[in-house]
């Protein structure tokens, strides 16, 4: 891939190497913060307890937000921009963090 970069992302405690165009590491690393706080979620839920299962939860939670989206049913943009900028503070504090 031209102008791309191989990014490092955690998800379940594990590091995954994802190669990427440039202008899309941030939404990478946004949607791979995403899916590892809904697994984090079903985890806390304490009713899942095999990791693929928690993952394919987690995946339809997902699946069923995007769908929701796509619908336009139940959906509030402004609250939608909210959680994508505190998702991206916390990726940021994360980034942070490591580079000290």
């Amino acid at each position: 891939m031209k102008n791309s970069k191989t990014l490092n992302i955690k998800i379940m405690g594990r590091e995954f190497y994802i190669t990427c165009p440039n202008e899309e590491q941030e939404d990478i690393q946004l949607a791979a913060t995403y899916l590892d706080k809904k697994i984090q979620e079903v985890k806390a839920e304490g009713k899942v307890i095999d990791s693929d299962r928690i993952a394919i939860i987690a995946a339809l939670s997902i699946s069923h937000e995007l769908l929701t989206l796509r619908n336009g049913t139940s959906f509030d943009m402004d609250e939608f921009k909210r959680r994508i900028a505190s998702l991206k503070k916390k990726v940021d504090e994360v980034i942070i963090k490591k580079e000290s």
